[in-house]
């Protein structure tokens, strides 16, 4: 079998040019493939963790009635040894309150319906971080045309800030990538620019009595820091819950979807609203690890310690189903794409198969014709197509490596027009990709399922060999 290696080995390089555009076939398949994959199950990872790990959590302890009917009136009474209890379990990150519902908010002579999130500020840093998606920087056409009239930034520089007017940031990198200034300039004029577009913001104490209200909404409701929103809904048992309330921060959400109607607040100043004291609607649960079999395995250790029967406990599949519906969809839309990239590839691999067959056809019939058994001569060709798929493999799997590792820890985000057009889609304007797991493992047993499909030819061909003919060709 060794001897049968090296002869393999020998021949592949016999002709370096056939070797190479084989193996490289293979491994622009690989590469892109993997690419393409590592981005889709990266955006899944970003979109979950904006949707799932910012706002609904991985689990929720909830009223067994709140999924179907999200009103106030399915709240529970809870303690803080519950929260002790689940914060003591593997995998869990954070535990947190939240006393959710909607509502009527109106600024001057707008109105619209909101969702209202009453939050526990302090315990809510480690779960969704409103403070960490604070406004710090909003360009508006006043900032522009006080930077207009002191003459300090050039007409190019202006016509990128006019083109993100009425834009907010809660982060300087965000801000600079926005722009797309290089060094120089944002040297010269980041200072002057960050003076004009800086935003003065607040976040929410303990005992607070003011809201904090999401970007686009405050927009729609022309609002902003010091003004008062007023909110009008229905309590619990049917209460009227009204209230005037200040506005303290405005936060950006990575979701447009849900920066267009969202308002924050306390606990404590939402049950004296809704008229619900010492209730909440869910206790929400970040893990550490997002897999289904941890989540559900977590889900059935919290409900083994709820000795209410009213309360259970809900994962994020349940409580977000047209989105895990819309992840698995698109994800299977996928597949179908990667598996007719490797239908073309296929095709081109046996091409190549093809033409090293009817090239060495002759020399086949010299080897048979010497004294080697056909079927020690088709092992030596299955060898070297195994070796062109596994060269091809691992220089594909090689070569998409650094890509994948460099947009995982450095995402590229989108700025401009498209950049736009993704957030109005209700995407964050990012691409991210997921680090090396499992999918890597499909993708060179699929590669190598091709491979040794495309050597079923040769060795069809070498069983059926006649010598004499072989030789006169």
């Amino acid at each position: 079998m060794n001897g049968e290696f090296r002869m393999a080995w020998r021949n592949l390089w016999r002709n370096r040019r056939r070797t190479i555009l084989t193996a490289a076939s293979v491994s622009f398949a690989v590469f892109f493939a993997l690419v393409m994959r590592s981005i889709q199950l990266g955006s899944y990872d970003h979109m979950i963790n904006n949707f799932i790990g910012s706002f609904t959590g991985y689990l929720q302890v909830q009223h067994v009635k709140y999924l179907d009917n999200p009103i106030i009136d399915n709240s529970f009474n809870y303690d803080t040894s519950l929260i002790a209890a689940i914060s003591s379990l593997d995998n869990v990150v954070s535990v947190t309150s939240h006393l959710e519902t909607f509502t009527l908010a109106s600024g001057g002579t707008q109105t619209k319906g909101v969702a209202v999130i009453a939050i526990d500020p302090e315990r809510e840093k480690y779960f969704s971080d409103p403070e960490g998606k604070l406004v710090k920087y909003r360009i508006s056409d006043e900032s522009v045309r006080k930077l207009q009239d002191e003459g300090l930034i050039p007409e190019k520089v202006l016509d990128i800030l006019r083109k993100n007017a009425d834009r907010s940031y809660s982060s300087l990198k965000r801000l600079e990538l926005e722009l797309g200034l290089d060094e120089e300039e944002t040297t010269l004029f980041m200072p002057e620019i960050l003076k004009h577009t800086g935003f003065a913001n607040g976040y929410l104490t303990d005992d607070d009595d003011g809201v904090l209200v999401s970007d686009r909404l405050s927009a729609f409701l022309n609002i902003s820091i010091g003004d008062s929103v007023i909110l009008m809904g229905q309590g619990y048992h049917g209460v009227s819950a009204t209230g005037i309330f200040p506005v303290r921060g405005i936060i950006k959400i990575p979701a447009p979807d849900i920066d267009n109607k969202l308002i924050i607040m306390t606990i404590p100043a939402a049950q004296v609203l809704f008229d619900a004291e010492g209730k909440i609607s869910s206790l929400v649960i970040n893990l550490t690890d997002r897999s289904e079999r941890t989540i559900r395995h977590t889900r059935n250790r919290i409900n083994s310690f709820l000795h209410d029967r009213n309360i259970t406990t809900r994962t994020w599949y349940e409580l977000n189903p047209v989105l895990y519906q819309q992840i698995k969809g698109d994800s299977q839309g996928s597949l179908l794409i990667l598996a007719v990239l490797y239908f073309i590839i296929f095709f081109g691999i046996y091409g190549t198969v093809l033409m090293m067959v009817s090239e060495r056809r002759k020399e086949f019939g010299v080897l048979v014709a010497i004294g080697m058994q056909k079927g020690k001569l088709r092992r030596v060709v299955s060898i070297e197509m195994t070796l062109l798929g596994v060269v091809g493999l691992l220089a594909g799997m090689l070569a998409s490596l650094p890509l994948v590792i460099y947009l995982n820890n450095y995402p590229l985000f989108l700025t401009g027009e498209l950049g736009n057009m993704m957030e109005g889609w209700g995407w964050d304007a990012i691409i991210a990709t997921a680090l090396p797991g499992s999918y890597y493992c499909w993708q060179a047993l699929i590669v190598m399922i091709m491979v040794l499909l495309a050597a079923i030819y040769p060795l069809r061909k070498i069983r059926k060999l006649k010598e004499i003919e072989a030789l006169k060709g």
